[in-house]
């Protein structure tokens, strides 16, 4: 993935491209054709070798101020301002016409958002029912029940769920893994770190139970805290969960029983809908066992305050005033910074968007995608597939044994562009314009269904990957589904600055382009690379072959845990390895797409900069970005990417090209010896 990882919260928009013109078009002189790079951005008192993110973007960044209701500023963020205003235009133009049932839909969904005096007058009478239902529940086997509501409702489980294609098998199954924890990510409970974000997090649950008045709200707090603590003490980490093989533990429900006996886990699945699956996969299996232990260890009091209190969390969003003003003081301020709530209309588009993406993102495509641009990105694509093909077979390390099959898997890797082959049908959804918390669980319950549907299927290569990853066409971002072998491109990101009709070839080359590479590279990463031409889970590498893989992707993370963020806070070179190593080959790749596009001639000189000098400032200054430093420590702590500060420059200076086109040299700061560069793609 290019920007962050799957699974939620992703921003959104659909913007037409003019990419084929712009690259066949023969040299213009400086003066009728603009470099695409932001000069201004640029502080040229730095030397590119010491700095190199200073070089490209330092004074834009000493001047950068961000806006109080957001966690950064930047190239994503100025994206996200363009998209939700054009998707408020569409969404409130659904809401007008009402003209089909799928604008009906969206038009109704986020009216019940912005009907704030009938969610104020209800308060917490939403909650109401769900509170009872857990209130009434009077052993553990009732409480199973709630966890197993979890995936389509606002309850929550220890364990989480999701359904996708069988590491070993084009058929979709179920994976079961660790869960319970409300406060990110398990460094959260057990490092001295984040101790102050562990004290805020147990205040944050005491005022949660007190808003509801549950019973001894700062005792259960306490209470709470200490159980997902011993959650978080076994659990896997970041680096850990990003290991495809060691999370692929397929095993069947009774031996599962037999291994986790504190559950029925029969019961478990009948009722979360999975009524039919005799197997499974584990995927933190060590992590899910222990906490069965925990489960069966504990008091039905707790699990019930727990329940209570992750139930308003989760549904606080869609409550009246004083829920929202309580969430968003931990879940936006003290995790991430931000100090003002959105303006209620964005967090409007945002529901709408998570919940009826792709129906939203069908009204895009059709104003704003056109079969032109999508030829036209395909091209380019094909481009960029065939540097990657040229950089397998000079590879020096690798015997033709692999090479063949590396070369085998690119060929076969399937592409998306813009939007998918077949929608998601949400007229079996139901949405009441008067009922925002039934609108929510209903939306919920419809996407679990449509994922258990799936289930024993093979995967249907028409949509975008498995649902639980709620790709939409207007999403700003672009994926490797590696179980599918496939790289989506969706409409979002196929605009300024990631890409710029009116700029040069150099300039797109090192945006887009480069993202193209990224993604392509991320089928051959430390993790893609035990992934076959089929998608499926195989050692397809010799032994000697992988040997070499694994000594210089070490040398990769540990360059990577070098790299300070802020003082004392360093990047995880392990847990970020896969998005470093595609950031790598995606740039080698892009750069050699580009020299390639010049056919015999040279690149021109514009701006007073060379094409590689342009082609690296695109690649910075597409991931501009100022963050806050609360922010900043959550990204560390939960994501697989470095910070964008860091990606700008750090695969850099292991690319010789860079060190030619900059003039860095041995007494530049940021200077690498040709033997100490990283060369793995």
């Amino acid at each position: 993935m290019e920007r962050r990882t799957p699974l939620t919260r992703r921003i959104v928009q659909a913007v037409a491209i003019v990419l084929g013109a712009v690259l066949a078009a023969p040299a213009l002189s400086q003066s009728t054709r603009p470099s695409g790079i932001d000069l201004s951005a640029r502080d040229t008192s730095v030397r590119p070798g010491d700095d190199f993110f200073r070089y490209a973007l330092g004074n834009w960044y000493t001047q950068a101020q961000i806006p109080p209701d957001q966690t950064e500023i930047g190239a994503y963020p100025d994206v996200t301002a363009r998209v939700r205003e054009q998707l408020r235009v569409i969404i409130e133009e659904s809401a007008r016409l009402h003209d089909d049932p799928e604008r009906a839909r969206i038009g109704d969904l986020f009216g019940s958002f912005m009907d704030e005096p009938t969610i104020e007058s209800l308060d917490a009478a939403p909650l109401r029912a769900d509170l009872n239902r857990i209130a009434r529940v009077a052993n553990k086997e009732e409480f199973l029940t709630l966890m197993a509501a979890a995936p389509g409702s606002f309850f929550s489980s220890l364990f989480w769920l999701r359904i996708e294609s069988d590491a070993k098998s084009p058929t979709n199954v179920l994976y079961v893994g660790q869960g319970g924890l409300g406060s990110n990510d398990p460094e959260y409970y057990v490092s001295p770190a984040f101790s102050s974000q562990k004290t805020a997090y147990r205040d944050y649950i005491a005022r949660t139970l007190r808003l509801v008045g549950y019973a001894a709200p700062e005792a259960n707090s306490e209470k709470i805290v200490e159980l997902e603590t011993n959650i978080a003490k076994v659990s896997w980490s970041q680096s850990q969960r990003r290991d495809i093989a060691a999370t692929y533990n397929p095993t069947t429900v009774a031996a599962l029983q037999a291994l986790a006996p504190g559950i029925s886990w029969r019961k478990y699945l009948d009722t979360l809908g999975a009524r039919d699956t005799r197997s499974l996969v584990l995927a933190e299996k060590s992590a899910v066992v222990a906490i069965e232990e925990i489960y069966a260890n504990s008091t039905l009091s707790v699990l019930k305050a727990w329940q209570t209190f992750h139930t308003v969390d989760n549904a606080s969003r869609f409550l009246s005033r004083r829920f929202v003003n309580n969430h968003f003081a931990f879940r936006g301020t003290v995790q991430k910074g931000v100090r003002e709530l959105p303006d209620r209309w964005k967090r409007g588009v945002d529901l709408v968007n998570d919940s009826l993406g792709e129906a939203l993102g069908r009204l895009y495509v059709a104003a704003n995608f056109s079969p032109e641009s999508k030829q036209q990105m395909e091209r380019l694509i094909e481009e960029l597939r065939r540097a990657m093909a040229q950089r397998i077979e000079s590879l020096d390390w690798m015997s033709n044994t692999t090479k063949q099959q590396a070369l085998a898997k690119l060929a076969d890797m399937r592409v998306f562009v813009g939007y998918p082959e077949r929608w998601r049908n949400d007229s079996g959804l139901s949405i009441d314009r008067k009922d925002l918390y039934g609108n929510v669980r209903r939306s919920l319950a419809f996407d679990w269904a449509s994922q258990c549907a799936t289930l024993g299927h093979p995967i249907d290569k028409r949509a975008w990957g498995p649902t639980y990853w709620q790709i939409t066409p207007q999403t700003v971002d672009a994926f490797n589904i590696a179980s599918e072998n496939l790289i989506i491109f969706p409409a979002g990101i196929l605009q300024p600055p990631f890409f710029d009709p009116k700029a040069d070839a150099a300039h797109n080359y090192g945006s887009i382009g480069a993202v193209i590479g990224h993604e392509i590279t991320h089928g051959f990463d430390d993790q893609g690379r035990k992934i076959d031409a089929s998608g499926q889970l195989r050692d397809w590498w010799t032994a000697a072959d992988a040997r070499h893989f694994e000594q210089r992707a070490g040398q990769l993370a540990d360059q990577f845990d070098g790299y300070e963020v802020l003082p004392g806070l360093h990047v995880n070179g392990r847990q970020t390895l896969g998005e470093n190593i595609a950031d790598l080959g995606g740039l080698l790749v892009a750069l050699d797409a580009y020299h390639s596009s010049l056919g015999p001639g040279q690149a021109p000189i514009l701006d007073g900069l060379t094409g590689d000098q342009r082609f690296f400032l695109s690649w910075a200054q597409r991931g501009r970005t100022k963050m806050r430093d609360d922010a900043q420590r959550n990204q560390i702590a939960t994501d697989t990417h470095a910070p964008l500060v860091i990606r700008a420059s750090a695969p850099l200076r292991d690319m010789d090209a860079w060190y030619t086109a900059f003039d860095v040299g041995p007494s530049d700061k940021n200077y690498l010896p040709p033997a100490q560069r990283v060369r793995i793609w």
